[in-house]
């Protein structure tokens, strides 16, 4: 449980995810999603780690020590989730009760034109809020990823909407190109979203208290966010079950400002607002946190706040701003 969750294995095949989508494509989500319970059956049985993980996170975040019975739903939920990508990004939007809170905030920046800075987790579906751009043509979505990791499931979605997948910006790049992209997408008036949740290993972090203990939190997007003067949101697509998911949004800061003189105290302050609002929609929506790693447990090679880089210096954006995907989660 103490490896970095960049070093767990991919959860899935090239063949696993392309018989599950041509089934699903052939029968539709209905029939498909009785696929989910023997799915879900194999992964708890079989990965270990990933199960004594979700069991840890779910004592904390139900305040009680969690059953078998929790541990199998809360990895049905994240399969469910995963399936929902097929139809999502196939246009099948019509199959799901999507439920849109706080939604304005993110318009009035848009409709003046203006960049915003969108950060996510991975708690629920991240996909699921890349499709706002489908349902609000004014807003010029760009997405943050690091597409070399789970390559299975990336090539998976680009075959599923080839469209989507031009709108990603490449979090593996060097830091200076990395930030300039993000740069170049914010002047134009783009939502940029990415996911802030984990910690890449040898990268900036803070931590913070959440959920009881003390993790880590990536210190760069916020130091981006400093830089380009931009407003943040917060964004994160809950599934509540069956067809439903709930969409909300809420604004974080219209101008995130570090001085170089109270860097260390504003990123502490910065980065413990965000583990609290996180907190709270975890505990709104326990099953949806697909961080499925120790979570809790210090990274050997993070480097503590006092030993990272100067924000004006190359390595602000050094660090991969969003983590890639694996066993430890999927994308959102």
């Amino acid at each position: 449980m103490s490896d970095s969750w960049v070093k767990r294995p991919e959860g899935g095949s090239r063949l696993a995810f392309g018989l599950i989508r041509t089934i699903a494509e052939v029968v539709g989500r209905g029939p498909t999603r009785l696929l989910l319970w023997p799915i879900t059956a194999y992964y708890v049985l079989a990965r270990g780690p990933e199960r004594r993980a979700s069991r840890a996170y779910l004592s904390r975040v139900l305040g009680r020590p969690a059953r078998w019975r929790d541990v199998f739903r809360h990895v049905h939920v994240f399969s469910a989730t995963i399936l929902d990508r097929v139809f999502l990004l196939g246009g099948q939007l019509g199959q799901f009760d999507l439920r849109v809170e706080g939604v304005e905030q993110l318009l009035q920046q848009v409709d003046r034109g203006q960049g915003v800075l969108m950060f996510g987790s991975h708690l629920g579906s991240f996909e699921v809020l890349r499709m706002l751009a489908t349902e609000r043509p004014q807003v010029q979505l760009r997405v943050v990823l690091d597409v070399g990791h789970n390559p299975a499931l990336t090539q998976l979605l680009d075959a599923l909407n080839p469209g989507v997948a031009k709108t990603v910006i490449d979090a593996g790049q060097d830091g200076p190109s990395l930030l300039l992209a993000i740069k170049d997408a914010t002047d134009a008036g783009a939502l940029v979203a990415m996911l802030v949740d984990r910690v890449q290993p040898g990268k900036p972090s803070y931590p913070a208290n959440f959920l009881g203990g003390t993790p880590h939190f990536p210190t760069a997007p916020w130091l981006v966010a400093s830089v380009l003067k931009v407003p943040v949101l917060l964004g994160f697509g809950l599934y509540r079950g069956g067809r439903r998911y709930d969409l909300l949004f809420e604004m974080f800061d219209p101008c995130i400002r570090i001085e170089r003189r109270q860097r260390q105290q504003a990123l502490q302050g910065i980065i413990q607002r965000y583990a609290d609002r996180l907190q709270h929609h975890a505990r709104n929506a326990p099953y949806n946190w697909f961080n499925f790693y120790d979570f809790w447990q210090p990274e050997d090679e993070a480097i503590d706040l006092a030993r990272a880089p100067d924000p004006a210096g190359p390595a602000l954006a050094g660090g991969t701003l969003v983590a890639g995907e694996r066993a430890g989660g999927e994308r959102g």
